[in-house]
């Protein structure tokens, strides 16, 4: 449950007055642009894909330190902190809803407590509190693709979930999209889960989730050369890196041209099985460079990360593709902006 004002102590209640909410006042032209929140916002994959044509942010909310420094570097707002600390009343109307939703309950990687996690299991009802209050008219809503097979109480978790949305009134629908369909060098397999309010359609949408290219591009055009900050000491290489004979680790360069394993938010910690290294550099091994993490995650070049080294893997890690989320949200726009030109003056604005 997210809780009322009335319930925060002190310094809550300051870190909310003195953000202010800054857009919760604007008025937007809707034959141009619509609306969105960026929940869970990590550092702004999402707003970053949206943003893209030209729909407005009014609101995002991310609770780790790191990711709010690099989110305002490059955004220009402080996103709000712990979801579960902010009045749903002071959020802005809106019209689409976004969310990763913390995947590390339902990661394959993981421990796969689901809604057990302690302190991230039940955030997918924040989510749903929020639309249950606010019926924004869409949401797209992204997840591992271990929340396919994740059950809870012998339940599958993403039955739950469907029958949450659903009962709020929702149309949902969902897929597993990878992302190396979508112009980045990258295998990443993620589910995404779009709805509608269904008062707001006389039937069932024609929303169909978008397919992406046939053809794939590798990781040999973006990797960079002679970069060696990056570098992995040969002890490390022979201790470790190169100790079994098996077909691990993925090893990269610039005639590659297929597309690299997960990147994953420990990737800083080389783990051999799990990790793509880059062919180059004095010590003739490195770890993926900035610029080429980027690539791999559809961010443009000049996105800033004023954190260490360790919390740009991190951050990345944790972020959603880019291209992915831009794709999937034109398909959305395309359905509201159908909505709006056959029913009009039934269209509720949310300004």
């Amino acid at each position: 449950m997210i809780h009322n004002a009335k319930n925060h102590n002190n310094s809550q209640l300051s870190l909310i007055e003195n953000r202010k909410f800054r857009y919760q006042n604007k008025k937007y032209n809707f034959d141009k642009n619509y609306r969105f929140i960026d929940l869970f916002a990590g550092i702004g994959g999402f707003r970053l894909g949206l943003e893209s044509d030209n729909n407005k942010c009014v609101f995002s909310s991310e609770w780790d330190k790191d990711c709010q420094k690099t989110y305002e570097k490059n955004f220009g707002i402080f996103p709000h902190g712990d979801i579960n600390k902010i009045n749903i009343n002071d959020i802005p109307n809106f019209d689409i809803l976004t969310g990763g939703f913390p995947c590390q309950p339902f990661s394959k990687i993981g421990l796969r407590q689901g809604f057990n996690h302690k302190s991230q299991g039940n955030l997918f009802f924040n989510i749903a509190e929020i639309l249950k209050k606010k019926k924004p008219i869409s949401f797209i809503l992204e997840n591992v693709s271990g929340l396919l097979t994740h059950k809870s109480k012998n339940v599958k978790t993403l039955d739950i979930m469907f029958a949450e949305l659903e009962k709020i009134g929702y149309e949902v629908h969902y897929k597993l999209i990878d992302s190396s369909f979508f112009n980045v060098p990258q295998i990443r397999r993620r589910v995404f889960i779009v709805g509608f309010l269904k008062s707001y359609f006389p039937k069932n949408t024609d929303f169909k989730f978008p397919q992406g290219i046939n053809s794939k591009v590798g990781i040999g055009k973006f990797i960079e050369r002679h970069r060696d900050g990056y570098c992995i000491s040969k002890k490390l290489q022979k201790s470790y890196i190169y100790k079994f004979k098996d077909k691990f680790p993925e090893i990269v360069d610039e005639k590659s041209k297929f597309q690299v394993k997960t990147l994953v938010s420990s990737y800083h910690k080389i783990q051999r099985i799990t990790g793509t290294f880059v062919k180059d550099g004095k010590t003739g091994l490195r770890l993926l460079s900035e610029n080429e993490c980027k690539a791999i995650m559809g961010f443009p070049k000049k996105f800033v990360f004023p954190v260490s080294r360790t919390q740009m893997y991190r951050q990345l890690g944790n972020a959603v593709v880019v291209p992915v989320v831009k794709e999937i949200g034109k398909e959305v726009i395309s359905v509201l902006s159908e909505l709006k030109k056959n029913y009009g003056k039934k269209f509720k604005k949310s300004a």
